[in-house]
């Protein structure tokens, strides 16, 4: 009967049948009765005694083999994609695969190794640049007294160039640097010694090492004091520094002056130019230009790409008191009057007297009264306030109402036809009277049934509602089409 094969995990690996034998692995499986069994059943105990020692790979390797290296010496384990190494780093000239995060790779054809994050290979190190190692190099070393001192020493293609260092000390001779003698606390270039006070040795044949930026502050310029430069009598840095009436003069030609004349006047003078540039830093932190002087105006400055800066004269808080010109070109967003013959005008929105007409919230302007000629207006009609019976529709075609104490109310097939019920008028009479607006005379929308014709005349059909059925009084003449048939406002001509 045929033996199945199960891997350890219990799922089926191969079936051996009677008297044959299976190579699908690197061990020979054994069927039933077959003959020679015994160098077989053997060597399959050696292959995994010795892991298949070899220079090459094991050809049939299942997740889980072990195979020792014999080319690197290392143990290797197949995880069902790659071989991988047990202990240690791996070792190739080219970037291994199917490594996971935290493995190593020595990289044989650099000499570096490498640490795999799960996406790329991370240097650890060594660095280098050149022929050399590159590198900021950790170090402890002794001081004359034997005390331990920790560094950093920045290496520049195998040349010490400069130590980082938190203390001051001299280097023990054991531990000499080259170019190094005296540590001091930050930063101490190359061949800064004790002997020349600070200052970095010139070469004439191997490089110079110099700062090359701006440092915020100096002790020393030039081996001398800082405190020793631009003083006058017993003057220093924090005393002040005090010039005769001529100033100064700044400039390759001394473009500016600064000078005091007639005594106690202060002059900045542009000697070569024709403008003074105003700049300040910003609430942001960058410098703007914020006026330019010329000889016969004061200007806006501008920023840097030329165009002209949006520039505040006073601020809210910080008002100007009283400003005299005989002009101002511009506009004003603010004014508190509005002077006429020695007399000041406030603003209002009511129509009040002695007073400028301003624009309500809605953009109305009020008056009680406008004297002069209105060149045009937004609607159509003329229209007057009557009191009516209850509020009515757009467009109802109204009579004068004798049966009650109202003015006007819906007019039927008999009555005579005064208006139409307005919905915005062009000029409204009795504005302040109770009541609706009644167009008299012009174009206004009205209430109609049936189809409507363009210039066809429209008649009362029933309450307050038009047709062109000639059953009661003539409304006006239609000014548009309507197919359709159900009560709708058409614009209409009022005439007698």
């Amino acid at each position: 009967m045929a033996y199945q094969i199960d891997r350890f995990n219990q799922t089926p690996l191969t079936t051996v049948e009677d008297g044959e034998i299976d190579n699908s692995t690197d061990i020979t499986f054994i069927g039933r009765n077959y003959a020679g069994y015994g160098e077989i059943h053997n060597e399959n105990f050696l292959f995994l005694l010795e892991n298949f020692a070899g220079s090459n790979a094991p050809p049939r390797a299942i997740s889980g083999q072990v195979w020792f290296d014999s080319n690197t010496r290392k143990l290797k384990f197949y995880d069902g994609n790659n071989w991988r190494t047990t202990g240690g780093a791996e070792t190739t000239a080219d970037e291994p695969g199917g490594l996971t995060e935290g493995d190593f790779w020595w990289d044989t054809g650099n000499e570096q190794l490498f640490a795999y994050n799960g996406t790329d290979f991370v240097l650890i190190g060594p660095q280098d640049a050149g022929e050399n190692v590159t590198q900021m190099e950790s170090r402890s070393v002794r001081d004359e007294q034997g005390n331990s001192r920790s560094i950093v020493v920045a290496i520049i293609d195998g040349e010490e160039v400069y130590i980082v260092s938190n203390n001051e000390f001299r280097l023990n001779e054991t531990d000499a640097i080259q170019g190094f003698d005296i540590i001091k606390p930050g930063i101490t270039l190359v061949n800064t010694t004790e002997n020349t006070a600070g200052q970095t040795n010139r070469s004439n044949t191997g490089p110079n090492f110099v700062y090359w930026g701006t440092a915020s502050n100096a002790e020393q310029l030039g081996g001398v004091d800082a405190d020793q430069y631009i003083q006058t009598g017993n003057a220093s840095f924090d005393q002040l520094v005090e010039f005769d009436d001529p100033g100064i003069a700044i400039g390759n030609d001394n473009d500016l002056k600064i000078t005091i004349e007639n005594d106690n006047e202060a002059v900045v003078v542009n000697n070569i130019g024709t403008v003074i540039r105003f700049q300040v830093k910003d609430a942001g932190g960058f410098v703007d230009e914020s006026l330019r002087f010329k000889a016969d105006s004061v200007v806006p400055g501008r920023d840097s790409t030329g165009n002209i800066r949006s520039v505040t004269i006073g601020e809210n808080s910080e008002p100007f008191d009283i400003i005299y010109a005989n002009s101002f070109m511009g506009t004003s967003q603010k004014a508190t009057n509005i002077e006429k013959n020695d007399t000041n005008y406030p603003g209002s929105e009511a129509p009040d007297p002695k007073t400028v007409a301003l624009r309500d919230n809605s953009g109305d302007l009020r008056a009680n009264l406008f004297r002069g000629t209105a060149l045009t207006a937004k609607y159509a009609d003329l229209a007057e306030k009557y009191t009516v019976k209850q509020e009515y529709p757009i467009g109802t075609v109204m009579t004068i109402c004798s049966h009650t104490e109202y003015e006007t109310c819906e007019a039927d097939t008999s009555d005579i036809v005064i208006g139409i019920v307005s919905e915005n008028p062009a000029y409204l009479m009795n504005e302040e009277s109770k009541g609706q607006p009644i167009a008299l005379k012009g174009r206004v929308p009205v209430r109609a049934t049936g189809t409507i014709k363009k210039g066809k005349p429209l008649f009362v059909t029933s309450p307050g509602v038009v047709s062109h059925i000639g059953v009661g009084n003539r409304v006006g003449i239609a000014l548009e089409n309507s197919s359709f048939t159900e009560e709708k406002l058409v614009e209409v001509f009022i005439k007698d």
